[in-house]
Protein backbone atom coordinates (compact mmCIF):
# COMPACT_ATOMS: atom_id res chain seq x y z
CA UNK A 1 0.00 0.00 0.00
CA UNK A 2 1.27 3.67 -0.81
CA UNK A 3 1.32 5.84 2.15
CA UNK A 4 -1.31 8.69 1.81
CA UNK A 5 0.49 12.13 1.57
CA UNK A 6 -0.09 13.97 4.23
CA UNK A 7 -1.02 17.65 2.92
CA UNK A 8 -2.95 15.13 0.11
CA UNK A 9 -7.17 15.33 1.57
CA UNK A 10 -8.74 13.02 -1.08
CA UNK A 11 -12.37 13.23 -1.71
CA UNK A 12 -14.63 10.21 -0.25
CA UNK A 13 -15.60 8.26 -2.84
CA UNK A 14 -18.12 5.57 -2.99
CA UNK A 15 -16.08 3.11 -4.71
CA UNK A 16 -13.12 3.06 -2.20
CA UNK A 17 -15.08 4.11 1.09
CA UNK A 18 -15.71 1.14 4.10
CA UNK A 19 -17.47 2.37 7.03
CA UNK A 20 -16.28 0.60 10.57
CA UNK A 21 -18.33 1.55 13.88
CA UNK A 22 -16.19 1.63 16.96
CA UNK A 23 -17.36 0.38 20.81
CA UNK A 24 -21.33 1.25 20.22
CA UNK A 25 -21.80 -0.56 23.17
CA UNK A 26 -24.81 -1.61 25.03
CA UNK A 27 -22.96 -0.16 28.60
CA UNK A 28 -20.51 2.13 27.06
CA UNK A 29 -23.16 4.45 25.07
CA UNK A 30 -25.25 5.56 28.22
CA UNK A 31 -22.12 7.33 29.99
CA UNK A 32 -21.42 8.95 26.29
CA UNK A 33 -22.02 13.00 25.97
CA UNK A 34 -24.64 12.87 24.10
CA UNK A 35 -25.45 9.80 23.71
CA UNK A 36 -28.92 9.78 21.66
CA UNK A 37 -27.37 12.04 19.09
CA UNK A 38 -24.25 9.63 18.98
CA UNK A 39 -26.22 6.54 18.62
CA UNK A 40 -28.62 8.26 15.92
CA UNK A 41 -26.10 9.76 13.61
CA UNK A 42 -24.45 6.21 13.85
CA UNK A 43 -27.49 4.24 12.68
CA UNK A 44 -28.05 6.81 9.95
CA UNK A 45 -24.22 6.10 8.38
CA UNK A 46 -25.22 2.26 8.85
CA UNK A 47 -28.14 3.05 6.90
CA UNK A 48 -26.39 4.79 4.40
CA UNK A 49 -23.67 2.32 3.86
CA UNK A 50 -26.11 0.16 3.50
CA UNK A 51 -28.35 2.13 0.84
CA UNK A 52 -24.80 3.18 -0.80
CA UNK A 53 -23.49 -0.91 -1.05
CA UNK A 54 -20.45 0.39 1.20
CA UNK A 55 -18.73 -2.60 3.68
CA UNK A 56 -19.65 -2.52 7.23
CA UNK A 57 -17.25 -3.40 10.03
CA UNK A 58 -17.86 -3.47 13.50
CA UNK A 59 -15.60 -4.11 16.69
CA UNK A 60 -16.55 -4.31 20.35
CA UNK A 61 -14.50 -3.55 23.16
CA UNK A 62 -14.38 -6.44 25.51
CA UNK A 63 -18.06 -7.08 25.04
CA UNK A 64 -18.56 -9.50 27.71
CA UNK A 65 -17.79 -6.79 30.18
CA UNK A 66 -19.40 -4.06 27.39
CA UNK A 67 -22.51 -5.94 26.15
CA UNK A 68 -23.28 -6.16 22.10
CA UNK A 69 -23.58 -3.25 19.78
CA UNK A 70 -26.88 -1.65 20.32
CA UNK A 71 -29.11 -2.94 18.67
CA UNK A 72 -30.53 0.69 17.41
CA UNK A 73 -26.91 1.16 15.50
CA UNK A 74 -28.95 -1.38 12.73
CA UNK A 75 -26.12 -3.66 12.03
CA UNK A 76 -27.79 -6.30 10.80
CA UNK A 77 -25.53 -9.09 9.27
CA UNK A 78 -22.38 -7.69 10.14
CA UNK A 79 -21.21 -9.05 13.15
CA UNK A 80 -18.72 -7.29 15.78
CA UNK A 81 -15.14 -8.05 16.17
CA UNK A 82 -14.45 -8.52 19.70
CA UNK A 83 -11.40 -7.15 20.95
CA UNK A 84 -9.43 -5.91 23.57
CA UNK A 85 -7.10 -3.57 22.13
CA UNK A 86 -7.99 0.08 22.26
CA UNK A 87 -7.38 -0.30 18.55
CA UNK A 88 -9.91 -1.60 16.22
CA UNK A 89 -7.41 -2.19 13.84
CA UNK A 90 -7.14 -5.28 14.89
CA UNK A 91 -5.78 -8.29 12.66
CA UNK A 92 -9.47 -9.79 11.59
CA UNK A 93 -10.21 -6.42 10.90
CA UNK A 94 -7.52 -5.19 8.87
CA UNK A 95 -7.44 -8.59 6.94
CA UNK A 96 -11.17 -7.74 5.94
CA UNK A 97 -10.53 -4.08 4.89
CA UNK A 98 -7.61 -4.95 2.85
CA UNK A 99 -9.66 -7.82 1.01
CA UNK A 100 -12.39 -5.59 0.58
CA UNK A 101 -10.12 -3.33 -1.50
CA UNK A 102 -11.16 0.12 0.10
CA UNK A 103 -8.79 2.59 0.85
CA UNK A 104 -11.46 4.97 2.69
CA UNK A 105 -11.96 4.25 6.19
CA UNK A 106 -14.96 6.13 7.78
CA UNK A 107 -15.07 5.96 11.64
CA UNK A 108 -17.88 6.27 13.88
CA UNK A 109 -18.39 5.11 17.56
CA UNK A 110 -16.33 5.76 20.95
CA UNK A 111 -14.93 7.30 22.89
CA UNK A 112 -13.08 9.53 20.62
CA UNK A 113 -9.44 10.16 22.72
CA UNK A 114 -9.55 6.64 23.04
CA UNK A 115 -10.07 3.59 20.93
CA UNK A 116 -11.25 5.94 17.58
CA UNK A 117 -7.90 7.90 18.01
CA UNK A 118 -5.75 4.88 18.37
CA UNK A 119 -8.04 3.03 15.47
CA UNK A 120 -7.88 6.17 13.08
CA UNK A 121 -3.77 6.13 14.05
CA UNK A 122 -3.50 2.54 12.99
CA UNK A 123 -5.42 2.78 10.00
CA UNK A 124 -2.94 5.69 8.77
CA UNK A 125 0.01 3.99 9.66
CA UNK A 126 -1.18 1.53 7.28
CA UNK A 127 -1.66 3.69 4.35
CA UNK A 128 -5.86 4.21 4.71
CA UNK A 129 -7.13 7.38 4.24
CA UNK A 130 -9.20 7.64 7.80
CA UNK A 131 -12.95 10.00 7.59
CA UNK A 132 -13.75 10.64 11.17
CA UNK A 133 -17.85 11.91 11.33
CA UNK A 134 -17.45 14.37 14.06
CA UNK A 135 -21.14 14.04 15.50
CA UNK A 136 -21.31 10.45 15.45
CA UNK A 137 -18.70 10.32 17.72
CA UNK A 138 -18.43 10.97 21.23
CA UNK A 139 -16.09 10.18 24.61
CA UNK A 140 -17.59 10.50 28.34
CA UNK A 141 -16.66 14.13 28.52
CA UNK A 142 -17.38 16.49 25.91
CA UNK A 143 -13.40 18.04 26.46
CA UNK A 144 -11.85 14.49 25.75
CA UNK A 145 -13.88 14.14 22.41
CA UNK A 146 -12.96 17.64 21.39
CA UNK A 147 -9.56 16.87 22.57
CA UNK A 148 -9.31 13.18 20.44
CA UNK A 149 -11.09 15.47 17.27
CA UNK A 150 -8.12 17.98 17.34
CA UNK A 151 -5.59 15.05 17.28
CA UNK A 152 -6.81 13.35 14.76
CA UNK A 153 -7.16 16.40 12.51
CA UNK A 154 -3.58 16.88 13.12
CA UNK A 155 -3.02 13.34 12.45
CA UNK A 156 -4.18 13.59 8.49
CA UNK A 157 -7.83 12.02 9.73
CA UNK A 158 -10.44 14.07 7.30
CA UNK A 159 -13.14 15.65 9.62
CA UNK A 160 -16.61 16.15 8.73
CA UNK A 161 -20.31 15.38 9.28
CA UNK A 162 -22.67 13.09 8.93
CA UNK A 163 -24.46 14.99 6.37
CA UNK A 164 -20.99 16.27 4.82
CA UNK A 165 -19.86 12.72 3.91
CA UNK A 166 -23.04 11.33 2.69
CA UNK A 167 -23.35 14.18 0.09
CA UNK A 168 -19.90 13.49 -0.96
CA UNK A 169 -21.01 9.79 -0.94
CA UNK A 170 -23.93 10.39 -3.08
CA UNK A 171 -22.83 12.93 -5.28
CA UNK A 172 -26.05 13.77 -7.34
CA UNK A 173 -29.55 15.11 -6.42
CA UNK A 174 -30.66 12.89 -9.33
CA UNK A 175 -29.17 9.67 -8.04
CA UNK A 176 -31.71 7.06 -6.51
CA UNK A 177 -29.68 7.41 -3.31
CA UNK A 178 -30.14 10.76 -2.65
CA UNK A 179 -33.99 10.35 -3.30
CA UNK A 180 -33.46 7.19 -0.45
CA UNK A 181 -32.03 8.57 2.08
CA UNK A 182 -33.71 12.46 1.55
CA UNK A 183 -36.13 11.72 4.60
CA UNK A 184 -33.23 10.87 6.93
CA UNK A 185 -31.52 13.71 5.76
CA UNK A 186 -33.91 16.62 6.68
Amino acid sequence: MDAINDREIPRLRRDQAALLCVDIQERLVPAMFEAERLVRHCALMVKAARQLEIPVFAVEHVPAKLGSTLAAVGLGETVPVAKTLFSGAVPQIMTALRESGKRSIVLCGVETHVCLLQTALDLRSQGFSVYIVTNAVSSRYESDKHAGLARLGTAGCVLGSVEMFLFELIEDAASPHFKALLPDLK
